[in-house]
């Protein structure tokens, strides 16, 4: 098995269930530390290690001014409005209902590439945006979520994300960044982390200093930096440069699975049938989807041709 094999499963097993527990490690912690100074937190640390390591290794830190714009423009996507933003949603929503709405990504990304592209969607494309409707409908009309405080403004700002998330993605799947997609992850993490440390400050966030959090907390947080940020985040920039995007956002079959349970086993979150039947639905039609997107892996790669990288 070659090694780029090798590095493509380990990337894959790293978005698919890292990304899975991060769900439950930011509502750990949002329940003890402000959402805006986690994330700040949370990706400084990651990036500065990233720089660290990439230092010691004797890896070059240069890039160019048009490479770092994009840095601190798919860290702004990624990190400070499409993470920031959903671990702050996670104060009024379950860790495993916020991991099936972030499901609906794929079908965030197929429409925008849609109207990017302006081609008309399939068949299998319409039976996947119908069911992904649909699966969205039971999961949010459920009456245990109307009833829960704040649930709504939390649901709809999770929307945003998705948003947020899928444009980062096509724009990182084009941009010219840094070669290297561990420095890229660097300056992506560093960018967002200031990012989110001055609006923490705007907006009045009371910080606190990590010694002071439960032990839950503290073990959580070092999770999301090392696993969560470090480890998958590199992985997905590695992903989305060698691989297709759409198949990048595979993991959103997994990431709810792993969610789902982790949120029932150490947080006693209620799993419904309702759910459980919505999240069927909703992953049929990811699936749908996404197998629809693979006749476009050859002009994907095209594109990456015309970046320079394969």
């Amino acid at each position: 098995m070659k090694k780029e094999t090798y590095l493509a499963i380990l990337a894959f097993f790293s978005i698919y269930v890292f990304w899975g527990s991060t769900y439950l490690w930011n509502k750990i912690v949002v329940s003890e530390v402000p959402a805006f100074m986690l994330a700040g937190l949370r990706f400084t640390t990651a990036g500065l290690i990233i720089f660290l390591i990439a230092g010691l290794s004797g890896k070059s830190l240069k890039i160019s001014k048009k490479q770092l714009r994009n840095s601190v423009l798919a860290g702004f996507f990624f990190l400070v409005y499409g993470n920031g933003v959903f671990v702050w949603s996670l104060k009024y929503v379950d860790s495993g209902f916020a991991a099936l709405l972030a499901a609906l990504q794929p079908l965030s990304i197929l429409l925008l590439m849609r109207i990017v592209q302006k081609k008309g969607l399939k068949l299998k494309s319409i039976i996947g945006v119908a069911l992904g409707l649909i699966g969205m409908y039971l999961l949010v009309s459920q009456r245990e979520i109307a009833m829960q405080e704040g649930a709504t403004l939390g649901i709809i700002m999770i929307f945003t994300c998705i948003l947020s998330w899928s444009i980062g993605s096509l724009f990182v799947a084009q941009a010219d960044l840094p070669k290297n997609f561990f420095i890229t992850t660097g300056y992506q993490m560093v960018s967002a982390g200031i990012l989110l440390w001055t609006w923490s400050l705007i907006i009045g966030e009371t910080w606190s200093s990590p010694v002071d959090w439960s032990s839950r907390a503290q073990i959580s947080m070092v999770c999301l930096i090392i696993f969560g940020g470090i480890a998958a985040f590199t992985s997905f920039n590695y992903l989305l440069k060698n691989v297709s995007t759409e198949k990048v956002a595979t993991s959103a079959y997994i990431n709810p699975v792993v969610a789902l349970f982790l949120g029932w086993y150490f947080l006693d979150e209620n799993i419904t049938t309702q759910s459980i039947i919505a999240a069927c639905v909703l992953l049929s039609g990811v699936y749908f989807i996404n197998s629809v997107r693979k006749n476009d892996k050859t002009q994907t790669k095209k594109m990456r041709f015309r970046r320079g990288r394969v």
